[in-house]
């Protein structure tokens, strides 16, 4: 049995899975698998027998993915586990910036010892008046599981929905309801939507994807919401248009010192999964990849190696190879299993960009140096056999 370390604390529900397909390793330096949600692992050493990390959640900037990759370790993620936690922490981030509804509560509470205050209440509620969001604009940015979850919703709730994501999956395009507006250029959303929320990952690509020129692009008195990544916007330039009224509230989930102090904005404690739900999903995804990539040798949600699955093993053994993804790869593997008497019979090989996984089902007088060859040769990072039946 594989030895699995916990590096956060996970659901019970999670923590029961786990230890009934892995042994508990008490340290990482032991682990041949690891969970973790938050814990930073940058500055962590990977031990050597380390053959893969599951995140319980979508984002990854904890994990030294390139470090990973070098040592042959695959890195998972959960993508849509938490998907509904986050969705209706933007609606509750809507209707909070539409109604003043955290000002009203405060009012109620520094006025809790006055025996008159339901007299006081109708007096004082016109200071806390505000909009509905039925027929309003919601623009969504990033159509993936999330966000395609939020522009559903924020047609069920009679907003006129506009969609950007220039890589929209097939998946969430059928996901979406048919009145969802896909819009090609993101311009329009800044130009049109009234509510904007971002869903996308974190990267070079998108971080700060909204300054200074965006907010500039958005209409007067928006509402921008931001569940995803702090980084995805530029705070100071948030912090002005706050202050000069241009943006009317901004809504995140990320409290640091430049948000908890910006005028108009509504920050919360990195709440979007923190539900029972969420976690027991998040939990139960990650182990399911886990035991399915070691026990079986099938990747899938791995954000540094091709998905592949070849299904349960039906032959003697299965063999598993992390390489670079450079000509005459599998040729080598193929002979060095023709020296070793072995039969391939079944094959599947994935790339994602300069890597690649082969895994090969053999049948045949098994030969221990088999292995010891493939890892040896230059650009493969790790190969491994599993037992068949």
């Amino acid at each position: 049995m594989y030895k699995a370390h916990c590096m956060n604390r996970i659901s019970q529900a999670g923590v029961d899975q786990l230890y009934g397909n892995f042994s508990p390793a008490k340290d990482l330096a032991d682990a041949e698998a690891v969970v973790v949600r938050s814990a930073n692992m940058h500055n962590e050493e990977l031990p050597k027998d380390l053959l893969a990390i599951a995140r319980a959640g979508a984002g990854v900037n904890n994990i030294p993915i390139d470090r990973c990759t070098e040592q042959g370790i695959v890195v998972f993620n959960t993508p849509g586990a938490n998907a509904n936690g986050v969705k209706e922490m933007v609606i509750a981030g809507m209707l909070l910036a539409s109604r003043d509804i955290l000002g009203s509560a405060a009012w109620v509470v520094a006025n809790a010892d006055d025996e008159n205050i339901a007299t006081a209440a109708e007096k004082a509620k016109s200071q806390f008046g505000g909009t509905e969001i039925a027929g309003k604009t919601l623009g969504v940015i990033g159509l993936g599981a999330i966000g395609a979850m939020v522009a559903n919703a924020g047609r069920s709730l009679g907003m006129h929905v506009l969609g950007y994501d220039p890589y929209l999956s097939v998946k969430y395009a059928w996901s979406l309801d048919r009145h969802v507006h896909a819009v090609r250029n993101v311009g329009d959303i800044y130009a049109q939507a009234d509510f904007i929320t971002i869903h996308v990952p974190a990267n070079d690509a998108t971080r700060h994807m909204i300054g200074h020129d965006q907010i500039a692009q958005m209409k007067s008195g928006v509402v921008v919401l931001n569940f995803a990544r702090d980084v995805l916007v530029d705070e100071l330039a948030m912090a002005d248009a706050l202050a000069s009224g241009h943006v009317a509230r901004y809504v995140t989930d990320f409290a640091n010192p430049v948000t908890t102090h910006m005028k108009n904005a509504i920050v919360t404690s990195h709440l979007g999964a923190s539900t029972v739900e969420a976690e027991d999903n998040c939990a139960a995804m990650a182990i399911s990849e886990l035991r399915s990539y070691l026990y079986e040798g099938n990747i899938t949600n791995s954000v540094n190696f091709g998905n592949v699955d070849l299904g349960p093993i039906e032959t003697d053994e299965r063999i598993v190879v992390l390489h670079k993804n450079v000509p005459n790869m599998i040729g080598r593997f193929s002979q060095i299993l023709s020296d070793a008497n072995l039969n391939i019979e079944n094959m599947a090989n994935k790339r994602r960009g300069d890597v690649a996984t082969t895994l090969l089902e053999t049948s045949g007088p098994w030969n221990d140096s088999v292995i010891a060859q493939m890892a040896a040769i230059p650009g493969v990072f790790r190969a491994r056999m599993i037992p068949g039946k």
